[in-house]
């Protein structure tokens, strides 16, 4: 989501200055590749790049093929294939192997549903939403629908003019919103043409808590910043919870336990870390937290200090369930032989996004599968006959 974000703020200052701008999407990828479906970069007609959709050696190319669709204003699909031993001829060192393509988008700003105010009503607010990136894979010289469609809630809007195709887009749109999970489609139309569609899950930013302003929780809020994560600070002690001391968190909390919650918005996409270090201030938040079944709330300090106010709680007769027990990450963070400030919040975030994602946090070379399992790699599914 900051890569949304970044975009939609160079979009912004692009359009102060009278700039023109093309939007470049990763649609599809086969094999091997930095980034996945979905990595975009905002580029400006004087060559300004925001976002990214590789590690550096597609940029350069990119760029002179989104000033050309700029110049003749039509969308265009760009095919990188990095298989190719020789891949010097595409001037650049790939280093990859797979296949990449990539749909490049002129942005109209008088449009009111071009791709970045899309974006911006996905920003707006912190739910789920779906884009629906529409492209040909068998005749990159015909138009290119592109971004055609947005789904969020009760909210609606899909610009394309088959009546069929519109129907099979926003019943995929809607399952892939309910299954919470990106897809890729292949359609036929009734004259016959093929084309295949991006079906975006975009959640929201994850939504960090941070219980505890001491001189620890800087560096965790400035790491969690850089990922572009939402940082939030809850302190009870007012010369602690002080912005100036953390100019990475725009949100900051003076609060005791009990008020602390009814001042926050918590969703799907919260979690959080108690590290007041204070050991009532910990127990009356786990009292409050346990029962909303976070994906992860981390307790800074020994396993001893967990278990005893998971204890405590339990005899004050307080249900403690096995699925909230392992919502509960204590000692918080990953085991990387971490010792100071910086080195535990490098631990502890990575301990978080290896829990978001599903994974276990070990080292990629002892994998003895592909690093990136997306459903997008699948085999598209067919809608014949539309």
């Amino acid at each position: 989501m900051k890569e949304l974000e970044d975009i939609v703020k160079a979009f912004d200052i692009a359009q102060q200055h009278g700039k023109q701008t093309a939007l470049a999407t990763v649609v599809q990828v086969e094999g091997s590749s930095y980034r996945r479906a979905g990595a975009r970069m905002l580029v400006t007609e004087d060559g300004e790049l925001t976002g990214a959709i590789s590690g550096g050696c597609l940029e350069g190319d990119a760029l002179r093929k989104a000033r050309l669709a700029m110049a003749q204003q039509q969308p265009m699909l760009v095919t990188y294939d990095t298989t190719d031993d020789d891949d010097a001829k595409l001037g650049v060192g790939l280093g990859c192997n797979g296949i990449i393509h990539i749909l490049i988008e002129p942005i109209f700003a008088d449009d009111e549903h071009q791709p970045i105010n899309l974006f911006k009503k996905i920003l707006s607010k912190r739910q789920n939403a779906v884009v629906v990136t529409l492209f040909s894979l068998t005749n990159r010289k015909a138009a290119q629908p592109g971004t055609c469609l947005f789904l969020r809630g009760d909210e609606f809007f899909i610009q394309y003019d088959t009546p069929e195709l519109t129907m099979q887009l926003q019943a995929d749109a809607e399952a892939v919103l309910k299954a919470s999970r990106s897809a890729t489609h292949t359609y036929t139309t009734p004259n016959g043409n093929e084309l295949t569609a991006f079906v975006e899950l975009l959640k929201p930013a994850v939504s960090l808590l941070i219980f505890g302003a001491g001189n620890d929780a800087i560096p965790l809020a400035q790491m969690a910043a850089v990922l572009g994560w939402h940082v939030t600070i809850i302190d009870g002690r007012a010369n602690y919870a002080v912005a100036g001391r953390f100019p990475s968190a725009p949100k900051m909390l003076l609060a005791k336990p009990q008020e602390a919650l009814s001042q926050l918005s918590i969703d799907e996409n919260t979690v959080v870390v108690l590290m007041t270090h204070n050991y009532n201030y910990d127990l009356a938040m786990l009292r409050q937290l346990l029962p909303l079944q976070l994906t992860y709330v981390g307790s800074l300090g020994p396993k001893k200090k967990l278990e005893r106010m998971l204890d405590e709680l339990q005899q004050e007769g307080m249900t403690i369930t096995p699925n909230q027990l392992q919502s509960i990450y204590g000692p918080t963070g990953l085991d990387i032989g971490a010792q100071t400030p910086e080195e535990i919040s490098l631990s502890i975030l990575s301990e978080i996004q290896a829990v978001l994602q599903q994974r276990e946090g070990k080292s990629l070379r002892n994998k003895t599968t592909v690093i990136h399992v997306h459903e997008m790699d699948a085999l598209p599914v067919n809608h014949e006959n539309l």
